[in-house]
């Protein structure tokens, strides 16, 4: 949410449980990511072009160790000063790519580029695009953008006039740059549909939201708190082939949160829809589950490309999925000079913050977490793949090494089971321990697991060793230390083998030593973009018979669990 409008006190509230199969929700002791975008200090007027932007490199033919076929530096926190003049944190990084551009939404900055040279094509702030496109320009932010390929077209959505309401732009053509037509809707009446998520099938449009509000929590009615979740799913003829996108065959689906009244239904928290390209399967939803360290999945039944009212879920009280044990990360490492920075940048917490897609009867997603099993308080990006009928775990493991934090994970998986993965690495060590965006690729074997290809890849290290909000450069940190919330990976549609990968980065210190002569002095955030090409599949034989069997093979595939190495 980009406002300078704080959830943390809604969760200080201690929750307490009367019933015998109550049960308490982790989420109410951790206030990770569930606050919007906050306002940080004042803000230098600076104008005009950021000289500061790094060029556009072009590498050389990418190969399967080297498959990064270009990059260039996308949307910065300076960015904010010259388009918008606010000062947000995080960036809430998100980007899509399409035919001839790539697409990225910030907080306060959206971006339009071409993607075959990086060059940018429109800089705008959030508020006058949506003004632009029909809808109201205040309480914007936490956008999410995607390119629907069979419909050559592009979604937009984030929050709308008012953080209880979200509102969904759609393009006219496949140019970002051309006509937009939009709608909104109630998210949360009286409250805020925080954190919303989006997702695209062959019939929907998926969009969860966290909803939180004063009055929610019996034993505080003061503070704002968590009341539970809402899936909206929206058929896709009704924002892609109207003439006017509508939401008048939308189905919501509330999940009430009770404060120990009962025995609370578990949707999950931060519920993320599943993109897929499969034709006649439910719609797909997975999320981390509301009491456990573990994800919860279930099905949304009864959809068409023209109508959800008639959509019910498969369970109303999702299972978890038995995923090995796990917790929260703690703070990322970061090689600052500060003592007390050394151990601030927020990892976010277990929630699927990024996308999820289903391919060939699997169901793949990321998330970070602390794995237990290797005795290391470190932070992980944990990959789990499941059936998608039978909800079963085919394969899991953590992307990491020892003596690093790895947070802030996307992936994207192409119809041949070829995967990317990005997210930030950090750790403590000096010569490269500053917060850098890493990405690697993958294939999937023919039992259903992730085998590397590419090795660790670095995208972009960040310009400084000491990020933090809050406060000047070289002063320890004040106040919450915003990172993310998202990354993202998606899929090229004019290729076959390509993907477009997003992640943050740490800009230089905003004073006058670093180029800035009017500065306030704080760290500012940055994002980072990159094209890659992966290549054939080694194992296409092998691939198509795995997709084949998983539609009979079920719950009696054997997990496999493993771990990562990425050094």
């Amino acid at each position: 949410m980009k406002t300078k409008f704080l959830l943390a006190a809604a969760l200080g509230a201690l929750l307490v449980t009367t019933g015998a199969n109550a049960r308490e929700i982790k989420y109410a002791y951790s206030a990770k990511g569930l606050a919007g975008p906050t306002l940080q200090g004042a803000w230098d007027l600076q104008s005009g072009v950021d000289t500061n932007k790094a060029a556009t490199v072009i590498s050389s033919t990418p190969t399967p160790t080297n498959p990064v076929t270009i990059m260039w530096e996308g949307i910065s926190q300076y960015d904010n000063a010259i388009v918008a003049r606010p000062n947000y944190i995080p960036p809430d990084t998100m980007g899509a790519v399409g035919l001839t551009q790539y697409f990225e939404t910030a907080n306060g900055v959206y971006s339009i580029y071409d993607k075959s040279t990086g060059a940018q094509l429109k800089l705008t702030s959030d508020t006058n695009w949506w003004g632009s496109v029909g809808q109201p320009v205040a309480a914007n932010g936490d956008s999410r953008v995607m390119y629907n390929a069979d419909a050559k077209r592009w979604i937009v959505m984030s929050f709308a006039g008012s953080v209880a309401n979200l509102q969904i732009a759609v393009s006219d053509t496949d140019d970002a740059m051309g006509s937009w037509k939009s709608t909104q809707f109630t998210g949360f009446a009286g409250g805020t549909a925080d954190y919303p998520t989006l997702a695209l099938d062959k019939t929907s449009v998926y969009i969860g939201t966290n909803n939180f509000k004063v009055g929610c929590n019996p034993f505080n009615l003061t503070s704002n708190s968590f009341c539970g979740t809402t899936l909206n799913v929206i058929p896709l003829d009704s924002l892609f082939n109207n003439s006017t996108p509508t939401v008048a065959n939308m189905k919501q689906f509330v999940n009430t949160y009770t404060y120990g009244v009962g025995a609370d239904v578990d949707q999950g928290f931060a519920q993320q829809g599943v993109n897929s390209s499969s034709v006649g399967t439910p719609g797909y939803v997975v999320a981390n589950s509301l009491f456990y360290n573990d994800n919860v999945a279930f099905d949304v039944n009864g959809l068409t490309s023209s109508s959800a009212t008639g959509a019910s879920l498969s369970t109303l009280d999702a299972p978890v999925i038995g995923m090995a044990a796990m917790t929260d990360a703690g703070p990322a490492r970061q090689p600052s000079p500060i003592v007390a920075n050394q151990r601030i940048i927020d990892t976010l917490g277990q929630r699927i913050s990024s996308s999820a897609y289903e391919v060939g009867g699997l169901i793949y997603m990321v998330q970070t977490v602390d794995s237990l099993g290797d005795g290391l308080d470190e932070a992980r990006v944990r990959y789990t793949i499941i059936n998608a009928t039978t909800k079963a775990i085919v394969a899991e493991g953590d992307i990491g090494t020892a003596g690093y934090d790895y947070y802030q994970g996307a992936i994207a998986v192409n119809a041949l089971g070829q995967v990317v993965v990005v997210y930030n690495r950090s750790g403590a060590n000096a010569s490269d321990g500053k917060i850098s965006v890493m990405a690697q690729t993958f294939k999937t074997s023919a039992s259903g697991d992730l085998v590397a290809v590419s090795g660790e890849l670095l995208l972009k290290v960040s310009l400084t060793d000491d990020y933090h909000n809050g406060s000047l450069a070289d002063q320890p940190a004040a106040g919450r230390q915003r990172w993310g919330d998202y990354a993202q990976v998606s899929l090229d549609p004019g290729t076959t083998h390509g993907f477009y990968v997003i992640g943050e980065f740490a800009r230089e210190p905003n004073n006058p030593a670093n180029g800035h002569p009017t500065g306030t002095g704080g760290t500012r955030w940055g994002t980072w973009i990159a094209g890659l090409n992966v290549g054939s599949v080694p194992e296409p034989a092998s691939w198509a018979m795995m997709i084949t069997g998983f539609g009979f093979i079920g719950g009696a595939m054997r997990r496999q669990r493993k771990s990562v190495a990425t050094a």
